[in-house]
């Protein structure tokens, strides 16, 4: 249990300790062009104000943290660590650049560009996943070795990797931030791929709170498969119904049998109401 909790709260630096890694020179001043950039950085996304205004703040102060950089060959470098310090300095008009320069493996490359990003919280939940999925096909890791490397319990790793079995529509609103990992780790617990779309549309729709995402899904695991069912199709009209309300500007009843027949209902309380219902439908032919 100590062990664990002091694996939690290991930096960059004592990673790159564990890694074989000795530095050539203590800073070294190399040239931007002669840098390629890391194969396997688990960002893909960087902000285009967030790098202008790294950009101004290096032409006024400079670097204030160098690059870590692997030697390909003689005159040929591979960026480990601070890909956002270098595409600012681009911007900022830099040629070169200060960088530790050190020795590391394809693995060491991966974990460390995984390691440094997940430290500064600059990855979504979805590029974490694809991350520790990589670590585990491309490093030959057992998710127990995974966790010690990353400093992570198995069960946030286990959480994360369950993330990529979800429907694309659901990684990409967390992706997009529209759903929080706890959203995200309720919804997991649910089998049926239809349920989850079904619950998740739910959440968006009305902006539900974890814990109500919670008790929502252990009713529909206490439920049996056909009621499961029901649940989504009345999910999914509650859903209908609220796009009909927001689209007329009236409410909307919306009713339907078991055996499958129904009607929408759409109120009015006056002859304007009425006019707006009319002037929408005229737009839908």
């Amino acid at each position: 249990m100590t062990e664990k909790k002091s694996a939690m709260g290991r930096g960059l630096g004592s990673i790159l300790g564990d890694i074989t890694m000795k530095p050539e020179a203590s800073i070294n001043e190399i040239d931007i062009e002669l840098i390629e950039t890391n194969p396997f950085q688990p960002r893909s996304h960087f902000d285009a104000e967030s790098l202008e205004e790294l950009a101004a703040s290096i032409k006024q102060i400079g670097i204030i943290q160098p690059i870590t950089v692997r030697r390909l060959s003689v005159n040929r470098y591979q960026l480990i660590a601070g890909e956002r310090r270098l595409r600012a300095c681009v911007l900022a008009g830099m040629t070169k650049i200060p960088a530790y320069i050190r020795t590391a493996d394809d693995q060491a490359m991966l974990e460390l560009a995984l390691v440094e990003n997940i430290q500064r919280e600059d990855l979504d939940p979805i590029e974490v996943s694809i991350s520790y999925q990589r670590l585990i096909e491309e490093c030959s890791l057992t998710q127990e070795s995974l966790s010690d490397r990353v400093g992570k319990k198995r069960s946030t790793v286990s959480n994360y990797l369950r993330l990529l079995k979800l429907p694309a529509e659901i990684q990409l609103g967390l992706r997009t931030s529209q759903l929080s990992m706890g959203h995200a780790r309720s919804i997991i617990n649910i089998e049926d791929p239809e349920v989850q779309l079904a619950v998740y549309r739910k959440i968006i729709e009305n902006s539900l709170s974890v814990r109500k995402i919670e008790e929502m899904v252990r009713e529909i695991q206490a439920e049996p498969k056909e009621k499961r069912k029901k649940k989504v199709t009345s999910l999914e009209h509650g859903q209908l119904q609220e796009q009909l309300k927001r689209y007329f500007q009236v409410n909307v009843q919306f009713m339907r049998s078991e055996k499958g027949k129904g009607k929408i209902v759409l109120e009015f309380n006056s002859d304007e109401d009425l006019e707006k219902i009319l002037a929408k439908l005229d737009q839908i032919k």
